[in-house]
C-alpha cells in the first residue's frame, strides 16, 4: 500500500468464541439468537447501554470515508430486489459516506440523508474495494460485515487492520469470524477494556 492510500479496516463486534451473529437471523432478530430481543441484543448492547464509555469506538466507524458491507448485513431481502429495502438505519444512516453493498443482483444507487449513498456492487470484493478506495481518496475504507464478507477480504489479504469489539458471552454457533481464512500474523496495536466489552486493534502483517 502506498503512503497516499488510506487503510482498509475491519470493524466488527464478536462474541468470546468468535461469532458475529447467532443462528436464525431474521428481520425481527437481525443478529440471530443470542438471548437478546432483536435490536437490544446482548452482542451489541455495549453500543447502546454504555454510549459514553464507548463513544470513541463508535465514532471511529462514523469517521470512515467509505464503507463496504455484504448484502446480508444490509438487510433481510434475498434474491432479486422485489422490495424497496434501504437498510436497517432509517432515512439518515449513521455512515455519512458512500456505502458499497456486495450483491449478486444489480440495483441503482440509493441516495439517503446525511451524505450516505448506497452503491450495489455485483462484480466481487476487489471491485467493491476499488470503488470504495476511489470514493475515500486518502481516507480509510471500513468493512463492517458480516462474517462472510470480512472473511473473504481477510483470505484475499486485503485488510490492513482489525478492530474487534469482544463481548463476554459465547454463542456456540452462527456466523463466525476467521472461518475458512488461512492463518494470519497479527500485531496488537492497542486494547482497552470497558464495562461490557474489550476493544482490541490488530495490524494484519504481510
Amino acid at each position: 500500500m502506498t503512503e497516499q492510500m488510506g487503510r482498509v479496516v475491519c470493524d466488527i463486534t464478536i462474541s468470546a468464541d468468535g461469532y458475529v451473529a447467532g443462528l436464525n437471523q431474521t428481520e425481527e432478530h437481525p443478529f440471530g439468537e443470542d438471548g437478546g430481543d432483536g435490536w437490544g441484543d446482548k452482542l451489541h448492547a455495549w453500543m447502546f447501554d454504555d454510549p459514553d464509555e464507548n463513544r470513541a469506538e463508535v465514532e471511529q466507524v462514523a469517521a470512515a470515508d467509505a464503507v463496504i458491507m455484504g448484502r446480508n448485513m444490509f438487510g433481510p431481502v434475498r434474491g432479486e430486489w422485489d422490495r424497496q429495502w434501504n437498510g436497517w438505519w432509517g432515512d439518515n444512516p449513521p455512515f455519512h459516506a458512500p456505502v458499497f453493498v456486495l450483491t449478486h443482483h444489480a440495483r441503482d444507487p440509493q441516495p439517503m440523508g446525511g451524505g450516505t449513498t448506497y452503491h450495489f456492487v455485483t462484480d466481487g470484493i476487489e471491485s467493491a474495494l476499488a470503488q470504495a478506495r476511489a470514493a475515500a481518496g486518502n481516507g480509510d475504507v471500513v468493512i463492517l460485515g458480516g462474517a462472510i464478507t470480512i472473511n473473504q477480504y481477510l483470505a484475499a489479504g486485503l485488510i490492513d487492520e482489525l478492530r474487534l469489539h469482544v463481548v463476554p458471552l459465547t454463542l456456540g454457533a452462527g456466523a463466525r469470524l476467521f472461518e475458512g481464512v488461512p492463518p494470519l500474523k497479527l500485531e496488537q496495536v492497542k486494547a482497552r477494556a470497558a464495562t461490557s466489552v474489550t476493544h482490541v486493534t490488530y495490524r494484519v502483517l504481510a
